[in-house]
Formats: structure tokens, C-alpha cells, sequence
């Protein structure tokens, strides 16, 4: 009997994934609601003796007045200058001091701050979120100095840097009426404009109890860290429930291809195409997403082997969902070789395009991507603040906290035909942006 390695290698693939699965343990949590509509969730981890102390709030930059964007990350920043009861420039101070760090981060659905701390300094974490909840020191000293530093981090990071506006040019040409046509960072003029009440009736409709997740992870006693909640948190009045959201089938569909061209001082031209995509947490996001892998991630993947290794019309080439709460946009991006026209970049990459929406991947192809999202995710979860950011996410933006021990299977369902149907639904011509970025003065 003649033996076929290469479907033995495949069963012995699937085989491996399954076993390795089922053998990550479960992520145990306890989860309820407090008077004021704060939402906790608590995971007892005693492996380290250490806590984290993670808030998040449902705001981002899809929440923000089309006059006014980059309200969210301007937050992200003013909420460190200082409380009632925390002197201004001490918060980072304070944490340090205790043997711990901090940090936060703004998207365009949910602004994130996380504190970590040895377990016996859980307290202090509660007390000084507690704190920036509730008495944060907004006043015209601290927004003038954040002002600068926000305004600063867009020239540094976007305006000023080569492709730093990538994102921004290409969501602007694909959103015509949802929030998301403009970036976390905002607009300079919009922040450099905003006057002190503009900026604290923002902080009044979203940073309340009642538009928040707080999770605490790590080596904590699960009794002992719910009276602690209380005592810090239980008293903090709940906010309006008036908060400004777009709808989530703001954006019409597309169906006319939108071409443009952005002149960047830049020395390597590059193509870029977004199409537009189901919503995260959706069955299509998800084989979307492994479509996504199966097109550019790894070098054995179709466009890096042909585009970069076979053909050479590419120095990398990458294609990603950008995963957001409503419908969204999948970026494929790819530098130019040398000498290479990006007419035929763009054709070549058309051409494998054309590929996944006639061909159904093979079964390789699918096992392979499967086994790579089955490694990212259980490595999502490994640090306690990684743990404590995910439980957050999934709770706000997904509306269940228990999909971190169950997503997976979510990927795991996806079939070869679903690949081939989303591709046919979502990356069609008439359903995308394509943006060539060229250097300045060339035509």
C-alpha cells in the first residue's frame, strides 16, 4: 500500500493543534455589575505576586464630534496630569515608586489604562483609579500643557514621518459618513482650537462608571478584592447614559471603486488597496481575518512568495483587517521593488486576489493559518496585562467576557468555502480603495 506523507502530515497537524488546545487551561473569572453600572471582572491568578488594575472606557475616536476629533487620545494623556488628591505629574511618580508601571493607549472604539503593581500595593491601583475617575484635575493648566504634547505626537508620528499617514489618507477615501473617516489622533486645529469646556463636557459623557469595564488580574483574593472594588469604587455617582455613538450602519455599501494618488517625501513608492469589511466578532470577520493570513503572513504565504520571493516586484507586502466594533477596512499594503512599476504591483496582487475568489485555498493553506491563530491566541493570554486588556475588550466591544476561552473555536469552525465566499463578498473591485503612494514630484 503506497503511504500519502503529505495527507499524513496534514492529519498529524491537525492532530497536534487539537491536542494542544485542549490542553490550555481555562481562564476562570467572576464578573458582575455595581450599583453605578461599573462592570468588574475579577481573575484570580497567584502564579506571580502581582496585580493589575486594568480600566477601560467605551470611547474612542468614532465617538468624538466631527469638529472636534482627537478628543479620546487627548484624554489618554490628560488623565495622568493629576487628581483632587495626586498632585499633578505624581501619578507616574507614585506607581514607580511602589515597584510597579502603567501605561494606556486610545483606539478608534475604547480608551485602555492599566496599572501594574505588586499584589500587596492592589489598593493603592484601586485608589488611584478610583481617583482619576473621580476627581481628575481638568483645568486650563494641564489641557494647555497636553495640548502641546498631543499636537507634538502628531508631527512625530504621522504628519511628519515617511507613510505616517497611511491610515489616515486611506480611511479618510474609505468612510464617507461613519466616525471612523478620521484618526485617533485627531486634527491639530481641532485640539488646538478646543476650548476648556469643549474638553470637560467630553470627559463628563464618557468617563463615568457607567461606560467602563474594570478588570483585576493576577494574585488577588477573589472576597477580599470585591469588598476593596466597593469601598473605591461603589460610591462614584453613575453618568448620563446619553453617549454619543454612530450608528453601526452609518457607512452605506460600496459600490464604486475609489482610486487616488498621495505624493509622501518618501523614496519607495508603494500600492495600497482597503476593502471594506463585516464588523469584529462577526462570523465573516473572522474568515476574513484568515484569509487575510492566508494572502501575507509568513514567508511561505501567497503574495510574500510570489510578489517578494519569486517575481521580486516587492520588498514585503502585508494584508490585515483592521478589526473595529462596526464595519471596517482590510489594508493590503506593499512596498515597490526597485524599478518595479507599481501598475504591475498593483496587477500582480489583482491577480492573486482573483485567485482566492475563484479557487478555494488548500487544505494545507487552511491547517497552517488555523495553527497560527491557535498560537496567537493562546499567547494572547499569557501575562496577567494582556489577560486583564482582552477580558476588557471582550466584555465592551463583544458584549461576553468568556469568548477569551472561546473565540478560538470561532477561527477553528472557519471551512476552506467560507474563505472562498467572504472573498467574493468583501474584496471586490467596486468594494475598495486603492491609494498609490508615490515620492513627491513624481508623476
Amino acid at each position: 500500500m503506497k503511504l500519502n506523507c503529505k495527507a499524513l502530515f496534514s492529519v498529524a497537524l491537525l492532530l497536534i493543534a487539537s491536542v494542544s488546545y485542549s490542553s490550555t487551561p481555562k481562564i476562570e473569572f467572576t464578573e458582575y455589575t455595581l450599583d453605578n453600572g461599573l462592570h468588574v471582572i475579577l481573575n484570580e491568578d497567584n502564579t506571580t505576586p502581582n496585580v493589575v488594575v486594568n480600566i477601560m472606557y467605551h470611547v474612542g475616536a468614532k465617538n468624538e464630534h466631527p469638529e472636534r476629533t482627537g478628543f479620546a487620545h487627548f484624554f489618554e494623556h490628560l488623565m495622568f496630569e493629576g487628581t483632587k488628591h495626586i498632585e499633578r505629574g505624581e501619578f507616574s511618580e507614585i506607581v514607580e515608586m511602589a515597584g510597579g508601571s502603567l501605561n494606556a493607549f486610545t483606539s478608534f472604539d475604547v480608551t485602555n489604562y492599566f496599572i501594574l503593581l505588586p499584589s500587596n500595593q492592589l489598593e493603592l491601583g484601586l485608589w488611584m483609579e478610583s481617583e482619576r475617575m473621580l476627581h481628575p484635575v481638568i483645568d486650563s493648566i494641564g489641557i494647555a500643557t497636553q495640548k502641546d504634547v498631543v499636537t507634538e505626537e502628531m508631527k512625530q508620528t504621522r504628519d511628519n514621518r515617511p507613510y505616517g499617514r497611511l491610515l489616515t489618507e486611506t480611511i479618510y477615501r474609505a468612510f464617507t459618513e461613519h466616525a471612523y473617516k478620521t484618526d485617533v489622533l485627531g486634527a491639530d486645529p481641532h485640539i488646538r482650537n478646543a476650548t476648556d469646556e469643549d474638553i470637560k463636557a467630553f470627559h463628563d459623557m464618557f468617563y463615568v462608571p457607567n461606560n467602563a469595564v474594570l478588570v483585576i488580574t493576577g494574585d488577588i483574593d477573589i472576597d477580599e478584592t470585591r469588598q476593596k472594588v466597593e469601598k473605591y469604587f461603589g460610591d462614584i455617582p453613575r453618568g448620563g447614559d446619553n453617549f454619543r455613538r454612530p450608528e453601526k450602519d452609518a457607512e452605506p455599501r460600496r459600490t464604486v471603486e475609489v482610486r487616488d494618488t498621495v505624493y509622501d517625501n518618501i523614496q519607495i513608492p508603494a500600492v495600497v488597496q482597503a476593502y471594506m469589511i463585516p464588523a469584529q466578532g462577526t462570523p465573516d470577520f473572522y474568515a476574513v481575518e484568515m484569509l487575510g493570513a492566508v494572502l501575507s503572513q509568513g514567508q511561505s504565504s501567497r503574495l510574500h512568495r510570489r510578489l517578494v520571493d519569486q517575481e521580486e516586484k516587492a520588498l514585503n507586502v502585508s494584508s490585515f483587517p483592521l478589526g473595529l466594533e462596526h464595519p471596517g477596512i482590510n489594508i493590503t499594503f506593499a512596498l515597490t521593488n526597485m524599478d518595479t512599476d507599481p501598475n504591475d504591483l498593483e496587477k500582480a496582487i489583482n491577480e492573486e486576489m482573483e485567485r482566492v475568489r475563484t479557487e478555494m485555498i488548500t487544505e494545507d493553506e487552511l491547517q497552517k493559518v488555523k495553527n497560527q491563530f491557535e498560537s496567537r491566541m493562546v499567547n494572547s493570554n499569557t501575562t496577567i496585562a494582556r489577560r486583564a486588556t482582552n477580558l476588557a475588550n471582550y466584555h465592551l466591544l463583544y458584549g461576553d467576557a468568556s469568548l477569551i476561552n472561546t473565540e478560538i473555536d470561532r477561527y477553528m469552525e472557519v471551512t476552506r468555502e467560507d474563505i472562498k465566499r467572504v472573498a467574493n463578498e468583501y474584496f471586490r473591485e467596486d468594494n475598495r480603495v486603492v491609494l498609490y503612494w508615490l515620492p513627491k514630484g513624481e508623476s
